[in-house]
């Protein structure tokens, strides 16, 4: 089993950092400093060393220092299924003021096509403290949460997601256009169709295994089991029925549907929609019914859970980043964290304002204080 592992993690103008870098050689690392301080700046910076917009979501723009000249980089040495590479990314300063900027990637200085490939070295899963509204929120929420998950077990998977959106929003502009051509919407949808299957049967797969793994780990873990299934027509139908079929089926749907969608400005079916149901399995219901612990006692559950999967799946055991994670803990629970992430293998990177709280991670663990963007490394009691 291969981990993927960080051991140098540099930054240049990445929002509160002018230039840092830290050298990390443990299993579990704990970035400690008060409010402010930059610590969730750093994990976010690692996030983005795979596909998408980082852990808050944040334009190519917004991640640039403030006092820069609004361009950034993130690199890294890392250690996965390849062995050693130094992955990079970045944004180069605009030409022009208001003009746009291209994301770069490198893999050993080498230019790649995207992030994407970024899923050869490092595969990772993130949780943070917004997230602690998951089953409260909408859906698309609990959609993009997942469709995260996928794509630490398939990493093409982001790209297949894109391209389905951008499918749809092609169809919805032919759908204005009253005078389109018939012809160019049974081509647009039949690649909408084509997409919104392989989108949907590796969600569907991705979920079943997971259900499986949750049942197993429920009794053996201190996190609550859950119950998970996806609300979408697709990804259920595609469990009995041929791919074939299924997409015959949606492609006429879309055709029949096309005077309502247009009169919607949007597509009204299809896995674009679908919704991430989760049970909280100890009481049996709804967790959007459960209480504020108890939701985030279920989420780390799903995280521990799906790094196991991601493990078993694919041989690589992800990096985890998890914000904040410890905050609201008791002793006994965050004792039992700590015990579960270190059987996972994994190297975990945790964010928190209390040192104290990391005490027991002990010689598998590092501490780095964060001040003034900088990471100093805390030298061990004693």
């Amino acid at each position: 089993m291969t981990a993927s592992r960080i051991h140098r993690l540099s930054l240049t103008n990445f929002r509160s950092y002018r230039a840092a870098s830290l050298e990390a050689s443990a299993d579990m690392v704990a970035l400690v400093g008060p409010n402010g301080a930059g610590k969730t700046n750093c994990i976010e910076a690692i996030s983005f060393l795979s596909p998408g917009r980082g852990l808050r979501r944040a334009t190519l723009e917004d991640v640039a220092n403030n006092e820069g000249d609004g361009s950034w980089a993130v690199s890294a040495t890392v250690e996965g299924e390849v062995g050693l590479a130094t992955l990079g990314t970045g944004i180069d300063a605009p030409a022009a003021e208001g003009a746009s900027t291209s994301r770069r990637c490198r893999i050993d200085r080498e230019p790649v096509g995207s992030a994407a490939a970024f899923g050869d070295h490092l595969r990772m899963v993130w949780l943070t403290p917004a997230m602690d509204q998951l089953f409260m929120g909408a859906a698309s929420e609990r959609r993009r949460f997942f469709d995260r998950l996928v794509l630490a077990i398939d990493k093409d998977h982001s790209g297949r997601v894109s391209a389905l959106e951008r499918s749809l929003r092609s169809r919805n502009r032919l759908l204005e256009d009253r005078n389109s051509d018939a012809h160019w919407l049974d081509a647009i949808e039949r690649e909408t169709a084509e997409l919104a299957v392989a989108v949907a049967a590796t969600r569907g797969q991705t979920a079943m295994r997971l259900a499986e793994m949750l049942r197993v780990r429920g009794e053996a873990s201190a996190f609550p089991s859950a119950l998970i299934m996806l609300d979408g027509w697709m990804e259920n139908a595609l469990v009995n029925e041929p791919a074939t079929a299924v997409e015959d089926r949606y492609r006429q749907i879309l055709r029949d549907g096309r005077p309502r969608d247009a009169a919607a400005g949007r597509t009204l079916d299809g896995p674009h929609l679908t919704d991430l149901q989760v049970i909280y399995a100890p009481k049996n219901m709804p967790a959007r019914d459960a209480s504020t612990g108890e939701q985030k006692a279920l989420l780390i559950g799903l995280i521990l859970a799906h790094a196991t999967l991601v493990a078993e799946m694919t041989g690589i055991t992800p990096l985890l980043l998890l914000d904040e994670v410890v905050a609201h803990l008791d002793p006994d629970r965050r004792k039992s964290l700590f015990g579960e992430l270190s059987k996972l293998g994994a190297q975990v990177w945790m964010t928190g304002a209390d040192p104290a709280a990391f005490a027991e991670i002990g010689t598998s663990g590092e501490i780095f204080d964060i001040a003034n963007g900088c990471a100093t490394r805390r030298q061990p009691a004693g």
